[in-house]
């Protein structure tokens, strides 16, 4: 009988061995640990003082060297950190005849920061993977109709490749001939293939089934999707929270407070006319245990890890401070189209308004189709997919220009073809066709889908009403995120009120702002600031990202979001999963606690050990052990987050 779930242990485990041993720090950390265990062994043993002597002061070597090179390069820019503090406290215990404990100071600090070396990683790792699922060749096809092997680094923007039955897609690009299923899990989340055919987009990284497909390039590779998800997520491991900035700034301070008051507990015993070693030798072990080490280490080591779980359930937080600030979130504002809805309407009706130019349906959709080609909104993907359903040639306008929030025109067979919201009616001229068309509008409207408006010449042409669905996650993500923040989320929205209303009652929700363009949209969330309320917004557009930017913080869906909303929001649901909201606000709910009880735990060790020193006799290997094993506790706890646990119970929370 054969177990296959077997090997899994030891595989994952030998992983995370080769992973820790690509990083120096644990390198090092491991080889002052080894000299140092060797060098008690002998001092045990009773070999002579030399031999273990001289492994203590290896370990000092292989552990101090960074840390000492750390703190002499802050001294040169006139600041005072840990690392230096340590080092001279270890030199100083050497200086005395206490190189054991020196060296045990050394390999407990070198391994704390191997610890927050260790979250760093995982953070990066956790996202940098998706990179390794596009491939590193692709197939480009050139002018003769020739089959070139390339870089996928070397495709450019109009590049046309093939795509084999199997193979992985090299490069975001839109499908111009063929036909397949694609898996692209890795990047929307959707559980089965999606079908793809000319004028469908597809990502780098994803997994072509059965067909073969022809795809021109339209993003540079280091602009794909996953590209861009990597760079996100390496610039929010660069990032410190506020409470980490804030205790950086203290220890400063704190540093030199020490520093003073080491050289007061060692000069003013002396003028009394105390022993020089016992003096000396309390004088080090104060600088010890008053050192912020754990203090310093409280904060990063939990937010990185909340990013990194964050990263791996499809969830881009942008930095520390983000993740750090998701726990204030008060009230969670809403966009619909492509946010709460799928982002996928399509056109239910069309209506032609009498007595027009535009005489039939095709020569509508044919007008606004090619107006509406070069646009990246929702409403322009369903203008065009019906279009392509009804068996329409498309050509592109001239002269393309977007209003956000209104519409889009261009020149089309010399005519000049407007499609946007019902707004464009007050610029057309007035007559018979403009009151039909407010009738239909109205109409469409009241059935709760959206109206567009087609105006050529400035004459009403006619109205395509379209319907969207909601997200099967909406309602249960408002309710969850209702329990977590106290407050209903509001929708604002640039659609209707009729749609707005129906959809809103179904997600669950009360206050609905519609009709909005992007500047109301930015008045409604500052109105929220105003009344005292920590705004997070949720969006996917162009029209979206003054409102994501001037939101305390902004999250944008990953898959249909453009360009502008992902660079303006503060965190990216890549794989369009609403459920990930209400966790990653929970999981930064449980890093801010891991927090608080990590300066809970590392300010009770340092003033219980000060006043032992102060106060009565504390050995100085019970003061490092006491002082570097907080800071190792501290390290771990904030380490706790890296579990896939931690993501399982934030759901698990916001669920009950």
């Amino acid at each position: 009988m054969t177990r296959p779930s077997a090997p899994v242990a030891p595989v994952a485990a030998k992983r995370l061995t080769v992973r820790l041993w690509a990083l120096a720090e644990v390198r090092w950390a491991a080889g002052a640990t080894v000299l140092f265990a060797v060098g008690g062994l002998a001092q045990l043993l009773g070999l002579p003082a030399p031999v273990w002597w001289t492994f203590h002061l290896a370990a000092y070597a292989a552990g101090g060297w960074e840390p000492a090179l750390a703190g002499l390069k802050a001294l040169r820019e006139r600041t005072l950190d840990v690392d230096l503090l340590m080092i001279v406290a270890a030199i100083g215990a050497a200086a005395i005849g206490q190189v054991f404990d020196g060296a045990l100071l050394i390999v407990i600090f070198v391994t704390s920061g191997a610890l927050e070396a260790f979250a760093t990683a995982r953070t990066a790792d956790s996202v940098r993977a998706l990179l390794d699922l596009a491939p590193e060749r692709a197939a480009r096809l050139d002018a003769d109709g020739s089959e070139t092997e390339v870089d996928t680094a070397d495709l450019h923007v109009d590049d046309l490749i093939g795509i084999r039955p199997g193979e992985r897609i090299g490069a975001d690009a839109i499908v111009v001939d063929g036909a397949s299923d694609v898996d692209q899990a890795t990047i929307t989340g959707e559980p089965l293939p999606v079908a793809k055919k000319p004028g469908d987009e597809v990502f780098a990284g994803t997994l072509n089934s059965t067909g073969t497909l022809v795809a021109r390039v339209h993003r540079e590779p280091a602009e794909s999707v996953i590209a861009r998800i990597v760079v996100l997520v390496e610039q929010a491991s660069a990032t410190k929270a506020k409470t980490q900035l804030f205790i950086e700034k203290v220890e400063q301070r704190y540093s030199i407070g020490v520093v003073a008051a080491t050289l007061a507990l060692f000069a003013i015993p002396l003028a009394f006319g105390a022993d020089l070693q016992s003096t000396l030798l309390r004088a080090m072990t104060f600088m010890i245990v008053a050192s912020p080490c754990a203090v310093v280490l409280a904060t990063m080591p939990p937010l990185l890890s909340a990013i990194a779980v964050a990263g791996r359930n499809g969830v881009l937080v942008k930095s520390a401070v983000v993740m750090e600030q998701l726990a204030d979130t008060s009230v969670v504002a809403f966009d619909k189209t492509g946010t709460l809805t799928e982002g996928a309407p399509r056109i239910a009706e069309i209506h032609l308004a009498a007595g027009q130019q535009v005489a039939d349906e095709r020569r509508l959709l044919r007008l606004a189709a090619a107006a509406e080609r070069p646009s990246e909104h929702p409403i322009a993907v369903a203008v065009l997919a019906s279009a392509h359903d009804h068996g329409v040639d498309v050509d592109a306008g001239q002269h393309f220009s977007s209003a956000p929030g209104r519409g889009v025109r261009a020149v089309v067979d010399g005519h000049v073809v407007e499609v946007g919201s019902p707004a464009l009616l007050g610029h057309a001229s007035a007559g018979p066709a403009s009151g039909q068309v407010r009738a239909v509008v109205e109409a469409a409207q009241a059935a709760g889908r959206t109206a567009v408006v087609v105006v050529v010449d400035r004459v009403p042409a006619g109205v395509l009403a379209l319907a969207d669905r909601i997200r099967p996650a909406a309602a249960g993500t408002v309710a969850d995120l209702t329990a977590l923040t106290g407050a209903t989320p509001v929708l604002l929205t640039g659609d209707n009120r009729g749609a707005a209303v129906r959809l809103a009652g179904e997600a669950g929700i009360r206050e609905v702002h519609a009709g909005l363009l992007p500047a109301d949209k930015v008045d409604r969330v500052r109105a929220l600031q105003a009344a005292g309320r920590r705004v997070l917004l949720v969006g996917d557009g162009v029209n979206d990202a003054p409102a994501l930017a001037a939101a305390d913080l902004g999250v944008a869906m990953g898959s249909p979001g453009s360009d502008l909303a992902l660079q303006s929001a503060d965190a990216v649901l890549v794989r369009d999963d609403l459920t990930a909201l209400p966790a990653v606000i929970g999981l930064s709910v449980r890093a801010r606690r891991l927090v608080v009880a990590n300066l809970v735990i590392a300010a009770t060790f340092i003033t219980a050990l000060v006043a032992w020193d102060l106060f009565g006799h504390l050995p100085l290997p019970l003061g490092v052990a006491g002082h570097e094993g907080s800071t190792v506790i501290v390290g771990l706890n904030g380490l706790r987050l890296l579990s896939g646990r931690s993501w399982r119970r934030a759901q698990g929370e916001q669920a009950a």
